[in-house]
């Protein structure tokens, strides 16, 4: 009973990545009809916006005096500019990369191939600025672990898995209980209508574009803190288990989304624990593609129908 405590909480922490970076893709899909591929690199340069401004807040850059601020304080101060400034980056993605291409009526194809580019883009980018040297995070807080017999909870982990049930709850209620989040859902809809009734469509796509990369930094920083090695491709293969997840979930669907993260964290941690570790990626996606074939919408997806 005590394995199977831990492992639960092992994979609520898990859950919680896949689910902060899942929401992002969703909320862009849901929108757009457009699967952003550089969502997941978006996470990795949070983390490393995340890792250079708490070690400028630190005093590593000789503006503030080394030791002037706690570690708190830096974590306080450190989230939110986190948040911000990944989503300067989400936004500059839609508008140098997207949007012109949406204004030109380019097939949804060509988006979706420009959202892998832009991928790539930042991951050499990285890769050329800063090199391929890994980058350790700094340890804000003192790590306290509460242990019960052989279970064992750190502070970091139960922070992880608040963190992703309150920013579901903060989406949810901007996409369901707010005119802007009534605007989103109606440009899901019907794109054309929408400029019709007087909606600005592109600030309510850059809105979208804000909200998500917000998240995508704020997962970066929580991975970064949990798991301090920060190199260039690190958003690769957890982006793309988050994407699998928002579909599994039913893509364009929060609460799909959010559920997805966590079936796939309980997923892998549930093969890890019965079998060897190398057959946890295999056998995690194998039975993701069994739930697509039982359900191809997702579990929360609808099927939509078009009239002609």
């Amino acid at each position: 009973m005590e394995i199977l405590i831990q492992n639960i909480i092992n994979a609520l922490q898990f859950g919680s990545f896949y689910a902060l970076i899942a929401v992002g893709y969703t909320l862009v899909y849901g929108v757009l009809l457009l699967i952003n591929f550089a969502h997941g690199d978006i996470f990795m340069v949070g983390a490393y916006i995340a890792f250079f401004v708490a070690t400028f807040f630190l005093g590593e850059y000789g503006v503030v005096s080394p030791g002037a601020l706690s570690g708190m304080v830096v974590l306080m101060l450190s989230i939110p500019l986190t948040m911000l400034l990944t989503s300067c980056v989400g936004v500059t993605l839609e508008r140098i990369a997207y949007r012109p291409l949406r204004n030109k009526g380019a097939h949804r194809l060509y988006v979706v191939i420009t959202a892998l580019m832009c991928g790539l883009v930042l991951e050499n980018g990285n890769l050329a600025l800063l090199g391929a040297s890994r980058k350790k995070f700094p340890e804000l807080i003192d790590k306290t672990i509460w242990t019960l017999g052989d279970i064992s909870v750190t502070n970091l982990k139960v922070a992880v898995i608040f963190t992703a049930i309150a920013v579901f709850l903060f989406l949810h209620f901007i996409v369901t209980k707010t005119k802007i989040g009534m605007a989103m859902r109606g440009i899901s809809y019907d794109k054309f209508a929408i400029p019709l009734m007087g909606i600005p469509v592109n600030t309510i796509i850059v809105f979208t574009f804000v909200l998500g990369s917000g998240f995508a930094g704020l997962a970066g920083f929580m991975f970064a803190m949990s798991y301090p090695i920060l190199e260039p491709y690190m958003g690769a293969l957890i982006g793309w288990k988050a994407f699998i997840a928002a579909v599994v979930g039913g893509i364009g669907d929060i609460r799909g989304a959010f559920l997805g993260g966590f079936l796939l964290g309980f997923i892998e941690i549930g093969v890890v624990a019965v079998f060897p570790s190398t057959l946890r990626d295999l056998m995690a996606f194998s039975v993701l593609l069994l739930i697509l074939w039982w359900k191809p919408t997702g579990l929360f997806g609808v099927a939509k129908t078009t009239k002609i």
